[in-house]
């Protein structure tokens, strides 16, 4: 029966270094290294080691065939060869450990990590980071941010934890370098308040430490690679998750646009039933005050809005970038264009329909994912009543809540109660067997 050590031998090694190469290792890391059959890593990383690899080692380079990875391990698995495949730093933190056990299964692989390379930037930047969000725009060149950016770019993952983390370390890459996260910030409303801090070719003898750069000056600048990034936010403002008071938002003047009204759009939000994750549809957005509430109550989701008044339409989209609401992209037309180019919803909000109401509703429970719920707000009888007969015709489960509010006035110098108009809000969803 052969000796354990002999099996740990033919093993698969996922082995972390850094760029101060075999000066950096331990024993173990080492002799792993100096007895391996095989041994995959990226071209920079390669040439770190090859000077003490076995002279009959195969060495396979994987920048652009990261794909070939699984197939050139299974087979030198099969052939009894042992097996070192090189990442940075931890290969467990937004490395190749994660994806290569995912594809391979966990067992026979070894990890030896490295200090990772956000641990020793948190080192050289001399400040704690068990509190820190951990992210990445290590990926493909995802252009430069744009308001309204869908969760098809590239940064939007990145800049969603920013937006809901007040420190952020983070992985970047050849195009999604610092200066670009920078323009990004700044394109998203961020100011002075938030800081840069960029460690560039650690361990290297040309090491650069940057500290608490401003966003304009890291947006200007060419910054070393390879480099991680600290995002930092050092305002104290606390953003409300919902319930902003009307006057709080961007309108028409001098006659009021289209807003849905604190009162119903609390009533509205709450028969939506958002979860964190939830996709959202805001039909006849005007300006902006249900979708852009919804994104604070979704925000690891995203809303997708329609408005077919350009003077709204702007109006919704200066809301959205006065309040940092980047979970939000605003379409101008009319519903229901641009609705097949959106993802099924999870929750519908129709504040308008632009006179298409019935064919709508049925769109929209076609769409609509299980479990998932259309609130519809009417001033009007006849609306109200066009709603609940399509509902009930195409099978719907729904409820009606009429909402009349009044709010306090000042009169001489006391206050009286001014009534506002009446609010059907209907709720539709699909029947199930348990409450058909």
């Amino acid at each position: 029966m052969p000796h354990p050590a002999m099996k740990q031998d033919k093993a698969t090694t996922l082995l972390g270094i850094l760029d101060d190469g075999w000066a950096g290792l331990g024993d173990e890391a080492r002799r792993r290294l100096a007895g391996a059959d095989l041994v995959i890593g990226a071209g920079r990383t390669l040439d770190l080691v090859r000077p003490h690899l076995a002279a009959d080692a195969e060495v396979q380079d994987m920048d652009g065939r990261l794909v070939q990875v699984p197939g050139w391990i299974s087979a030198a698995r099969s052939a009894g060869r042992s097996v070192v495949a090189l990442a940075t730093g931890d290969p467990l933190c937004h490395g190749i450990a994660s994806w290569l056990t995912g594809k391979l299964g966990g067992d026979g692989f070894t990890v030896i990590p490295a200090v990772s390379t956000l641990q020793l930037a948190f080192a050289r930047f001399k400040t704690p980071w068990q509190d820190v969000r951990i992210s990445t725009c290590h990926s493909a060149d995802a252009g430069e941010w744009q308001s309204g950016a869908t969760p098809e770019h590239g940064l939007y993952k990145l800049m969603r934890d920013i937006a809901l983390h007040r420190r952020v370390a983070l992985f970047t890459g050849p195009e999604n370098d610092p200066a670009r996260l920078a323009r990004a910030l700044l394109a998203a409303g961020y100011g002075d308040e938030t800081r840069l801090s960029v460690a560039c070719r650690l361990c290297l003898p040309d090491e650069l430490i940057l500290r608490d750069l401003t966003l304009l000056d890291a947006s200007l600048m060419l910054f070393p690679q390879p480099n991680v990034v600290l995002v930092e936010r050092h305002d104290e403002r606390r953003e409300a998750g919902w319930g902003r008071e009307d006057d709080e938002y961007i309108q028409r003047t001098p006659e009021k646009g289209l807003i849905t009204k604190q009162e119903a759009r609390a009533l509205s939000l709450a028969k939506l039933r958002l979860a964190p994750d939830a996709i959202v549809w805001d039909i006849g957005a005007g300006s902006g005050s249900v979708g852009l509430e919804a994104a604070r109550l979704a925000p690891h989701g995203h809303v997708w809005a329609i408005e077919k008044n350009a003077a709204d339409a702007a109006n919704a989209r200066a809301n959205a970038e006065r309040f940092r609401i980047g979970n939000y992209t605003l379409c101008e037309g009319k519903a229901p264009a641009r609705l097949d180019t959106w993802p099924d919803p999870d929750a519908v909000f129709i504040g308008g329909s632009g006179g298409e109401l019935a064919a709508l509703i049925e769109l929209i429970l076609g769409r609509l994912k299980p479990g998932g719920r259309l609130v519809m707000n009417f001033v009007t009888l006849e609306n109200l009543a066009s709603a609940t007969n399509t509902l009930q015709a195409l099978g719907a489960g729904w409820d009606v809540v009429q909402l009349q509010a009044s709010r306090s006035q000042p009169i001489l110098d006391m206050h009286r109660m001014a009534a506002q108009n009446p609010v059907w809000i209907v709720t539709g969803w699909h029947q199930t067997k348990e409450n058909t």
